[in-house]
């Protein structure tokens, strides 16, 4: 049985125009009314996997971001937290690992991880505004007819300009982190077991604290969904903003 091009090219256009997690989590108050009729879990699921550095970068597919940058930016985020844990040993550090005989005190080393976290969190986040491409397609894809030659072309040539910033900046980045690291380790060198025991810790820190603070949009939001518009637009706004900066 053939099937003919004109129904792959519309089941392609449909299969395209498909509103991804992404788009479903950006609506309108009167609009995800009308679309979004997914539960709490569901919700919650979408924001972990559009979200999440682990799942974001190797298990979601269905965003409109370059994989290869998605995973580059999975790596860059263990060697930002290296060095800036890197950058927190200090003279009274060294003295304590001294004091203690070289073992791991996990008690002292609790500010210096959780700065580190913050510290990377956010450098992260400017990095991710020179990477990601998803806000650019969906401009694309949201045009009018009328206006579609003229986006389009903006949008891809803020897309080049995004993608030849990132790769310079994160090759100079790169450039001064292995730079400095290497020569702290060089001198060093009894701490790199320390050195590296906070940055694990950091880095896992990074990946679990997401995870409780994507609930939160989620209570906001779904009850919101539920009301009459003016009782539940600013909640569902709200909710919105959360989502922001989870």
């Amino acid at each position: 049985m053939k099937i003919s091009i004109d129904k792959i090219e519309e089941k392609d256009e449909k299969e395209i125009m498909k509103l991804n997690d992404t788009e479903i989590n950006l609506l309108l108050y009167h609009e995800a009314q009308e679309l979004d009729k997914r539960s709490y879990f569901e919700y919650y699921k979408s924001l972990v996997k559009t979200r999440h550095l682990l799942f974001f970068s190797f298990f979601y597919n269905k965003d409109y971001n370059s994989k290869i940058i998605k995973i580059n930016l999975f790596f860059f985020t263990f060697t930002v937290n290296y060095t800036v844990n890197a950058l927190f040993f200090n003279d009274s550090t060294m003295h304590k690992i001294y004091e203690d005989g070289g073992k791991f005190d996990f008690i002292y080393q609790i500010p210096q991880i959780l700065y580190s976290t913050l510290i990377s969190s956010v450098l992260i986040m400017i990095v991710k505004m020179t990477a990601l491409t998803e806000k650019n397609i969906l401009k694309i894809k949201g045009a009018k007819m009328e206006e579609l030659g003229k986006i389009y072309k903006s949008e891809s040539n803020c897309i080049k300009i995004k993608f030849i910033i990132f790769f310079i900046f994160m090759f100079l980045l790169l450039f001064v982190f292995w730079y400095y690291v290497g020569c702290f380790c060089a001198v060093y060198k009894n701490t790199q077991i320390h050195l590296l025991s906070d940055t694990l810790i950091s880095f896992v820190t990074s990946l679990l604290y997401p995870l409780c603070i994507y609930l939160l949009p989620g209570f906001f939001r779904i009850p919101a969904l539920k009301k009459k518009e003016k009782e539940g637009e600013c909640q569902y706004n709200f909710s919105k903003i959360i989502q922001l900066f989870a």
